[in-house]
């Protein structure tokens, strides 16, 4: 037991406030700012449009898609210098070619340099039961992220567990509606798989805390979760790493399209490492886990 170790256990304190403070940020922005919803949730027709003319602007766009009585418009830059991202909500039944009439339209307006590289478009009953599906997956992975820590150890680890996965989903939800960034489905799956990268951390410093506690029966939880931390850290920093390195280089190189994925995932990870740390093993100490709370095989 001579050997250095990084005293986390030192800083427990300061990181709890911090993530409780960021935790309630979070809660206030999604309440009174609330999320982007993108055309998968939100319902409406969602259009890529680049332009060859470098004179062409947001402005001239949005003014030449408000002739055309298509309800709210949103248009903003994407990418590329000139490529453009405009979304609305057809208010009235679309017509069949709407897409064509858009296209003339704005021929007519700005002339004949642009092209249209994405389509999407999503009927309001559907984009509703994607949003339903989309919060029961989340709400079933952690149910059964529950269950299974429950079944997998004891109840003071179930909660540690669970608290630090919600603890990862918010906030990271909570950036999402700081910088407005676009929620449809692949941030679902992104978040699904902060919940399983989180729990994977997690659970692997459970594993060595409760070796620990059978290994070393005069060692409080306190000084305990320290060594256990220390011990799987190399492991830990090897998989945070490499994970991050390959989600950089998606956020970096990856294109517009793939940004909201890549932030999400990269948000998980880091918080997902955090947490396994400052915010699931500090709830053992808090419950005074000991020795006699580990069952004897």
């Amino acid at each position: 037991m001579e050997n250095k170790t990084i005293p986390f256990n030192n800083f427990y304190k300061i990181f709890n406030l911090t993530s409780s403070l960021l935790i309630v940020i979070s809660i206030l922005l999604l309440l009174f700012k609330g999320l982007n919803y993108g055309v998968d949730f939100k319902g409406g027709t969602l259009i890529e449009i680049r332009t060859t003319n470098n004179n062409i602007s947001i402005s001239d766009l949005r003014k030449a898609f408000n002739k055309m009585d298509l309800g709210d418009i949103s248009v903003k830059e994407f990418g590329k210098k000139n490529d453009f991202i405009v979304k609305f909500e057809k208010k009235n039944k679309p017509k069949e070619n709407i897409i064509e009439n858009i296209k003339k339209n704005l021929s007519t307006s700005i002339g004949n340099n642009f092209e249209f590289r994405r389509v999407e478009s999503v009927g309001p009953k559907v984009s509703s039961e994607l949003l339903i599906s989309g919060i029961i997956a989340i709400a079933l992975s952690l149910g059964a992220m529950l269950i299974y820590i429950w079944i997998r150890f004891e109840w003071q680890f179930s909660l540690g567990a669970i608290v630090a996965l919600f603890h990862d989903v918010i906030i990271t939800l909570g950036f999402f509606s700081l910088f407005g960034f676009e929620i449809n489905l692949s941030i679902v799956a992104a978040v699904l798989t902060i919940v399983g990268y989180s729990m994977n951390d997690t659970v692997v410093i459970f594993d060595r805390v409760r070796e620990n506690l059978r290994k070393y029966s005069d060692i409080k939880i306190f000084d305990l979760t320290n060594i256990s931390i220390n011990e799987t850290l190399s492991r830990t920093i090897i998989t945070s790493i490499t994970t991050l390195l390959a989600l950089l280089s998606i956020y970096f190189f990856g294109g517009e399209v793939l940004k909201g994925f890549s932030f999400a995932m990269i948000l998980g990870v880091i918080f997902g490492t955090y947490s396994s740390i400052y915010i699931a093993n500090p709830i053992l100490v808090f419950l005074g886990v000991s020795q006699r709370t580990i069952i004897k095989e």
